[in-house]
């Protein structure tokens, strides 16, 4: 007979919560870096149009890269960085401080929810585990 393997441990659901916003964030970054490049009139301020492109693309990544390290305490730090990154690209298009003020709203949310309903499942399955 085979042995089964160990089955692995579940998500917390600040990790499946943290990476469904962050799933989002890279749509509404794609797009906004696209109304962003479009909006940009040629000649007219001091950056150019294609900087939107570029910096919309590293976000990006940034954002997938960040959704996979998740199992890492240190990327939720990360995910934080990022919020105040698309808040701050409200200096490029000001519609951007209301995106960044929605999705960063939502990560908190999702970071404390997640947090608490993680501790209280931990303590449901183990009563001596909530302390950790």
């Amino acid at each position: 007979m085979s042995e089964a393997a160990p089955a692995a441990a579940p998500r917390s659901l600040q990790q499946t919560l943290a990476s469904i916003v962050l799933a989002f964030e890279v749509i509404v970054v794609f797009l906004a870096s696209l109304v962003i490049w479009g909006l940009a009139a040629p000649g007219e301020g001091d950056v150019p149009a294609w900087v939107a492109l570029v910096a919309g693309g590293v976000m990006i990544v940034a954002l997938i890269a960040t959704i996979g390290l998740l199992r890492f305490r240190w990327a939720y730090a990360l995910g934080w960085l990022i919020q105040a990154l698309i808040l701050a690209a409200g200096f490029l298009n000001p519609t951007m401080f209301v995106v960044g003020a929605l999705f960063g709203g939502m990560w908190w949310y999702c970071m404390v929810v997640g947090a608490r309903i993680d501790r209280a499942r931990t303590a449901a399955a183990d009563p001596g585990k909530e302390q950790e």
